[in-house]
């Protein structure tokens, strides 16, 4: 259905080739999962597919890309459109309608599908995707996991016959991205869809992929074959591999329950009952001092949606809180009436002493920053250098701050590249060095790892523990379990705008089936948390 022929695409300006010697196929009814570190090109093979590269991006493709035996040399994006449907990886970038209803319809209404077949495939894709609540909600008031179901929906509408995916469940909740793959394993085999995605929490995916396609980067060729073949050589895998990998399983677990099985035969679930997991720097949140910030009885209406309903909250210098729950919770807008950017309905918020939505955005900025879901939102220069110059101006930082804290995050991105051209790891990663530029006492991140590979999210808890000891409190909302795992002293769970728990990370998530890290479901009932605990301990 989908092949590519020794294909290499540079773009305009480039020194070197984005991807080179790309040559696999895709066949009709498969789930081909793209993985590799950031900036190894999986996005540009993708958009290779649906004609975008090079027709809209520009740039020189050499070889050839067919789709359902379309050259897309030859046709444009809009001459695949009845065959291939995309969604990238910013969702608002996608969308061309103001509701969530009109939008399922609106790729249907391109291709003059009859209104009664519209109708019908927009109520079941409501359904699919348990939109059904949101149909007249305006897409401008939605969070962004529930942008990203409504960004998959409006291509699943049109019945394409290939569907391409990039970090399809990289803003949903771990309970709505096991309903989207749930959704694209119908899709697979039961309509013989043909799905090509990318995506970095593998952990998520790579058990439901038939094949799996390998991006090393630096020019050298991919590497194909099931998820088993590639995940034993992959510099990125997800947890449960990397477990079986340290514990020199063959061949490697894909899945929890393979994992468990192995653990119990070969006697490690025992070997490390007998043992205690190595504890993280405890918490400060007993200090006598005041807390960083403090949230007391905070309410916050959204239109006819009560976004937040008497929340309260502390953060102590030093502590590290991960904000999770299912999308539209309410935890970006605690993370936005922290910074300021919300004004509260009832309670009150304090941020070192001062009310953020009345302090003024340059005393703000050196009391609290915000790395937003959308991190092109903090980026406006033309490229990497200037942003950093400008960064270290506003914060009245000394010259290079900014750009040493880019070299740690990003090596190997040049001064003069133009943000826009960076992944969407990347641009968040930036982000990250523009804000901590100013050293906020407060740092708060949303989604902080989305579209960051497992390098890349160890560089991050690397940085952020960093700063976590030299007295900076951190508050990150996020569904990403393991950075939860990893680096959380303390889990706060919110539902319909509530807080419903708050305790030490070991207490939440071990008892949380959804929220629960892999090597937590492996070694339960004992509080293993990460690899690196039981590292330590087999060490």
């Amino acid at each position: 259905m989908i092949r590519f022929e020794d294909v290499s695409v540079t773009y305009e300006g480039a020194a070197r080739p984005a991807v080179r010697g790309v040559d696999f196929e895709v066949p009709e009814g498969e789930l081909v999962l793209l993985v590799g570190p950031s900036g190894t090109g999986k996005s540009t093979v993708l958009n290779s597919v649906s004609g975008l590269v090079p027709h809209f991006t520009g740039g020189t493709l050499r070889g050839r890309v067919t789709v359902a035996g379309r050259d897309t040399r030859t046709h444009r994006p809009r001459e695949l459109a009845d065959v291939v449907g995309t969604v990238g990886q910013d969702p608002l970038a996608h969308f061309v309608t103001d509701t969530v209803e009109d939008e399922l319809a609106y790729g249907m209404e391109s291709l003059g599908i009859a209104p009664a077949v519209m109708r019908r495939r927009v109520e079941e894709t409501l359904d699919l995707l348990g939109l059904a609540e949101l149909r007249d909600r305006a897409i401008a008031t939605l969070s962004g996991g529930q942008r990203q179901r409504v960004a998959i929906g409006s291509v699943l509408t049109p019945h394409p016959a290939v569907l391409v995916l990039d970090e399809p469940t990289s803003a949903l909740d771990p309970a709505a991205a096991e309903e989207v793959l749930a959704v694209l394993q119908r899709l697979v085999h039961d309509l013989g869809t043909t799905v090509l995605l990318a995506e970095h929490r593998l952990e998520r995916v790579v058990q439901y992929a038939d094949r799996v396609v390998l991006l090393p980067g630096d020019g050298a060729a991919p590497v194909c074959g099931t998820p088993a073949e590639v995940m034993a050589v992959s510099p990125v895998c997800p947890p449960v591999v990397e477990l079986g990998r340290l514990a020199g399983w063959s061949p490697l677990p894909m899945t929890v329950r393979d994992a468990r099985r192995r653990a119990a035969a070969t006697g490690l679930r025992e070997r490390l009952g007998r043992r205690v997991p190595a504890q993280r720097p405890a918490s400060p949140v007993a200090a006598p001092a005041a807390p960083l910030a403090e949230v007391r009885s905070l309410g916050v209406r959204r239109g006819r949606v009560d976004a937040l309903r008497g929340v309260g909250l502390t953060v102590a210098a030093g502590e590290t809180v991960a904000l999770m729950g299912r999308n539209g919770a309410g935890k970006s807008t605690l993370l936005n009436a922290l910074v300021g950017l919300v004004e509260p309905g009832s309670g009150t918020v304090r941020v070192g002493g001062a009310v953020p939505h009345r302090t003024r955005p340059r005393d703000l900025v050196r009391l609290v920053g915000l790395v937003p879901q959308e991190p092109r939102d903090l980026l406006y220069a033309d490229t990497v250098g200037a942003e950093c110059a400008a960064a270290d101006r506003d914060a009245g930082a000394e010259q290079g701050t900014c750009c040493g804290l880019v070299s740690g995050l990003l090596p190997g991105v040049a001064d003069d590249t133009h943000p826009r051209d960076l992944s969407e790891g990347q641009r968040l990663a930036l982000a990250l060095a523009v804000v901590l530029t100013a050293r906020p006492p407060l740092l708060l991140l949303d989604e902080p790892t989305r579209g960051l590979d497992y390098a890349a999210k160890a560089r991050l808890v690397g940085v952020l523990r960093g700063l976590a000891a030299d007295g900076h409190a951190i508050v990150l909302a996020t569904h990403d379990v393991e950075l939860a795992a990893e680096l959380a002293h303390r889990v706060v769970l919110l539902a319909e705008g509530e807080v419903i728990a708050d305790g030490p990370t070991e207490e939440i998530v071990v008892s949380s089936p959804s929220f629960a890290p892999q090597v937590t479901k492996v070694l339960a009932p004992e509080r293993w948390l990460t690899v690196a605990q039981v590292r330590e301990a087999l060490a």
